[in-house]
């Protein structure tokens, strides 16, 4: 375990002792206290694989310091802020012959894998457009002024652009599309944001005058919206906003030929209606509702590893993911989500800048798979 500080280490170190009791603490080696001290642990333990969960500006580095020591590396998101690092991630990992997932934990919800189970067996029909976001406010992150994620994550919201956070609504999205995997993928981005207002005001309301916040010029705008425009025209709306008064959402919609699956609440309409629910499609099926539906198509993972691993972090979401990342290594099996898709979903975040920057420019996507998502198969409904 390696982090800046000895407490933080301390505390997972316990955590884990209380989870595996049969655990001596003797035996696992602990890092801390300096920036490079993970370098140290690289060499010292020579890991097979290692999980990044540090702020975003050493998600680069790490993730490809780890693959030239020969690990894999399980990146949190995004998978790095620059094109430039995410090129040079996809090519360590093509060099080292080493995974590099980004953990977007959010594809293992049960509704994301409930509508990938859906639209894998032709529910909704052709699938048309999707709508992403990542609405969530977190002023409240600035109280933590030298330690956390308001220390350094406040230093975005000042001098970012775009879409700082793209890929919790993104990356289910995409792989009901089988963006990347054989079917389509990415083409261009446009992208416009808001005036900035709600940091400025929420730092003048609730910190002295000549506190850092103060003296910062925040020039995000508070929301950020993209569209995206596959190869074969299909559309994806992606919306961001850390700061505005409203209640959390992902979106989480894909539009169909026959109907549309959408979230926040989850709701289905179907063109015919649903059987023994509703008549037409002018009606939701929503609520108490749904229960049929989640008894037929909930996503075989899902009915196997709810209940042991729902305590496990976001509902659920983050046993599932952890689940499938062991299984797929002692199994030799392609992960769930490769180097490419990571890197196309996390470009959103510097094309989005780009964009802005040029108001309203259209960005082409870099092809990270230089071609090879022609042949890449669509994520299957494992079992």
């Amino acid at each position: 375990m390696c982090d800046l500080y000895q407490d933080h280490v301390e505390e997972k170190l316990s955590t884990l002792q209380n989870l595996r009791p049969e655990l001596n603490k003797e035996d696992v080696k602990t890092y801390w206290g300096d920036e490079d001290a993970w370098r140290s642990m690289l060499d010292e333990v020579q890991p097979d694989l290692v999980f990044i969960s540090t702020n975003w500006a050493n998600h680069a580095p790490m993730a490809i310091g780890c693959m030239e020591k020969g690990a894999h590396a399980f990146v949190e998101v995004p998978l790095a802020t620059s094109v430039k690092d995410l090129w040079a991630i996809v090519d360590t990992s093509e060099k080292t012959q080493r995974h590099c997932m980004m953990m977007e934990n959010v594809n293992y919800g049960r509704d994301e894998l409930l509508f990938l189970n859906l639209c894998r067996q032709g529910y909704i029909g052709e699938l048309l457009h999707a709508e992403a976001a990542y609405i969530h406010e977190l002023r409240w992150q600035m109280k933590e002024e030298e330690r956390g994620t308001g220390s350094w994550r406040t230093y975005h919201y000042a001098h970012g652009k775009g879409n700082l956070y793209p890929t919790h609504g993104l990356g289910p999205v995409a792989q009901y599309m089988n963006l990347a995997r054989t079917e389509d993928t990415f083409s261009k981005l446009v992208s416009f944001s808001s005036p900035a207002k709600g940091r400025q005001l929420h730092a003048k309301e609730n910190f002295p005058p000549d506190h850092k916040w103060n003296q910062l010029d925040f020039l995000n705008g508070d929301i950020n919206t993209s569209l995206v425009k596959t190869q074969l025209g299909r559309s994806i709306m992606i919306q961001w906003d850390e700061t505005s008064p409203r209640p959390y959402t992902r979106h989480n919609l894909i539009q169909g030929t026959l109907g549309t699956l959408a979230g926040f609440p989850t709701r289905i309409a179907k063109e015919g209606g649903v059987e023994g629910i509703t008549q037409d499609h002018h009606r939701w099926v929503q609520g108490e509702n749904l229960a049929a539906l989640y008894e037929k198509f909930d996503h075989p993972l899902y009915k196997k590893l709810n209940s042991s691993t729902k305590n496990s972090g976001h509902g659920g979401m983050d046993g599932i993911m952890m689940y499938r990342i062991v299984q797929c290594l002692q199994q030799g099996l392609p992960l769930d989500q490769n180097v490419y898709e990571g890197a196309l979903w996390s470009a959103v975040g510097p094309l989005s800048a780009a964009s802005v920057e040029s108001d309203g420019m259209p960005q082409d996507f870099p092809d990270f798979t230089r071609g090879n998502w022609k042949t890449t198969a669509p994520l299957e409904i494992v079992s």
